[in-house]
């Protein structure tokens, strides 16, 4: 028995077992209301720091609510002069940026919930949408427009309403590094007693040979047709999104389709067989453990077992006076893991957080001891957590700690430093160690205070190049992390960002604190395929991109590129900040061969510029330089 066991060891010992890493999907809903987690900063910063402790790894941020955007809208602005919701904490910042940043520096992916969807207001007769734009609102077979539990509707089947929604969803998809967006029981979906109002009436006249729709509005054909249209809406919407790279999720958290279509019109089943979403979270709120069961196995027996690899269940922790017992929470998950279920999300971010985090604790300690990856992802960590320095790699010349009022001020993790010395050079340096060569976005920690310089001058450095970029410390509205700008960074060790007193102005300081990088995925979707146990898998390119020439140049460059074969292209400009700043071309076919564009940057200001050419899923970046 002893020689046995001692082979035993030796062949363990050769072929050691290597644990896999989990793959659960652990979300988490943020709201606008009974909640201030989205009213500050700094309550964001700390919900995203608290909500990695538990092993969440991703959040759904609302983002559209009471018929109003709640980030700065260019759209919401010119139909309605509103570009957020008004007299909210959201005016005058951009908490949508402030989420981003926070939660790619823990790790977790950021999805947008357009929770109002196709609702307009809130008792409110259809608010400042129905009124600007009568033609879109839902009406019964009445002639009234269709209230919902309070909820006053548009129709979701008129095609301006849809155009206008889809609008939203691609305008946060262009302006922000988000990992996905969602639509939920009002997105779409449509109460069963609307359709007859004039555009969805001639509609379904055009495709019936001139016949109205049933005045009943359970009739099961006149219910189908409206569900298909729905459907093919989301169709619509997934290939608007998709079209930005194929990384970006479309999720849905309908309601359960045994309710869901026969009261809003919901086919969530159509939805998961015809592959139109990348997960689907059915609501399955209930009070009680024998609900619940009903919920999710009718739930499961409808949409689960047509993919099961994509189906999350939505439980409920807080509403109102009512708290998930910890107790109850255990029987939920419970009941989920007997159907091979791993994939929870939460309504809402306050659950956690109730009864002295008694539910966050528990779910800690009993279900997430070990972080998971999302499983959509493949097994790869596509948002890995952000390098941080907290402080500098090389520090030249007189820097102290910033004491006002006898005590030190703290940044990030550690007290601020600075130099007041403008007759001595200094400077200080930020190295980091790349595993994967990708763009990274370039973050400063800000303190703001008194008598801080104009004209902080920092240097980033990317693979053979470097850019100056001159920062005001002195805007007080600016704290946290600043983002200085993107660079291009290969494997290896490297100084990434420099600042020095070469501009300090003579009574100011100079302050500096951590620095930090996040991988750019709109620069970057396919040059990495997030690192996964060291290893970085590139993916196959259908074309070749040539340097700019000249480069630099004044006012204009050629753009030369091959096509291997036929495929829809894009070609992008950006700035450092990794802003978009001009489309050459935006999904064009082009045949098999090489092609050549001129670029006119005339009005554009000196500096460095990325170009950026899509073909498909995949993308080639490289930088060229504008000198007037």
């Amino acid at each position: 028995m002893k020689i046995y066991f001692l082979i035993l060891i030796i062949f363990l010992g050769y072929f050691p077992i290597i644990p896999q890493e989990k793959t659960e999907l652990r979300g988490v809903w943020l709201t606008d209301v009974d909640s201030n987690v989205l009213s500050s900063d700094q309550n964001i910063s700390d919900a995203m720091d608290y909500l990695a402790s538990m092993g969440i790894n991703v959040v759904f941020p609302v983002v559209y609510s009471e018929g109003y955007t709640l980030y700065p809208s260019k759209i919401m602005d010119s139909l309605f002069n509103a570009p957020v919701l008004p007299n909210s904490p959201f005016v005058n910042r951009d908490f949508l940026q402030r989420l981003i940043i926070e939660a790619h520096r823990n790790g977790i992916e950021v999805i947008p919930w357009f929770e109002y969807g196709f609702a307009t207001s809130y008792n409110q007769n259809g608010g400042h949408i129905i009124a600007k734009f009568p033609l879109w609102a839902l009406k019964d077979s009445t002639g009234k427009l269709v209230t919902d539990n309070g909820f006053d509707w548009m129709s979701a089947i008129n095609p301006d309403a849809q155009n206008f929604m889809i609008s939203l969803v691609m305008e946060v998809i262009d302006n922000y590094d988000v990992d996905g967006v969602q639509g939920d029981d009002r997105f779409p979906a449509m109460p069963v007693e609307g359709g007859y109002d004039s555009v969805t009436v001639s509609i379904y006249k055009s495709e019936h040979s001139g016949q109205r729709p049933p005045n009943n509005y359970f009739d099961a054909s006149w219910m189908q047709w409206r569900a298909n249209k729905l459907t093919q809406f989301l169709a619509r919407l997934r290939d608007s999104v998709k079209s930005r790279g194929k990384n970006i999720i479309l999720s849905c958290a309908p309601a359960p389709y045994y309710w869901g279509f026969q009261k809003l019109l919901q086919d969530s089943k159509s939805w998961v067989r015809n592959g139109l979403v990348d997960n689907i979270i059915p609501q399955l709120y209930q009070y009680n453990i024998n609900d619940y069961n009903y919920a999710l196995n009718t739930t499961w027996n409808d949409i689960g077992i047509l993919n099961p690899n994509i189906f999350t269940s939505g439980v409920l922790l807080k509403i109102g006076s009512f708290v998930v017992g910890t107790n109850f929470l255990n029987k939920i998950l419970d009941a989920d893991r007997a159907k091979g279920i791993n994939n929870e999300c939460y309504f809402f971010y306050e659950g956690l957080k109730a009864n002295y985090d008694s539910v966050g604790t528990f779910l800690k300690n009993n279900f997430y001891q070990k972080n998971a990856l999302l499983p959509y992802r493949n097994g790869n960590s596509y948002r890995p957590k952000a390098q941080v320095q907290d402080t500098a790699t090389i520090m030249v010349g007189n820097w102290s700690n910033y004491i006002r009022y006898r005590r030190q001020i703290m940044g990030y993790d550690r007290p601020v430093i600075h130099t007041s010395d403008t007759a001595k050079y200094a400077d200080v340096v930020y190295n980091f160690n790349i595993n994967s060569s990708a763009f990274y976005d370039v973050y400063s920690y800000r303190t703001p205070d008194t008598l801080w310089t104009k004209n902080a001058l920092y240097t980033l450095y990317s693979d053979n190049d470097s850019a100056k970029v001159t920062i005001d410390q002195s805007d007080l509205t600016s704290k946290g992390w600043s983002q200085i700008g993107t660079v291009y960074l290969s494997t290896g060790y490297h100084s990434v960002l420099k600042l020095d007193n070469s501009k300090l102005e003579s009574g100011k300081y100079l302050v500096t604190d951590a620095v930090m990088l996040l991988v750019n995925r709109k620069l970057s979707p396919d040059v990495i395929s997030a690192v996964k146990n060291g290893r970085v898998n590139y993916q196959p390119l259908n074309f070749e991109i040539s340097n700019n020439f000249p480069n630099p140049f004044n006012p204009s460059t050629n753009i030369k590129f091959s096509l291997a074969q036929a495929g829809n292209l894009s070609l992008r400009i950006y700035n450092v900040m990794g802003q978009l700043v001009k489309t050459i071309v935006d999904n064009v076919y082009k045949n098999k061969g090489n092609y050549e564009f001129n670029v006119s940057m005339d009005n554009f200001a000196s500096g460095i510029y990325f170009y950026t050419l899509i073909e498909g899923n995949r993308q080639i970046t490289k930088k060229m330089v504008l000198m007037k």
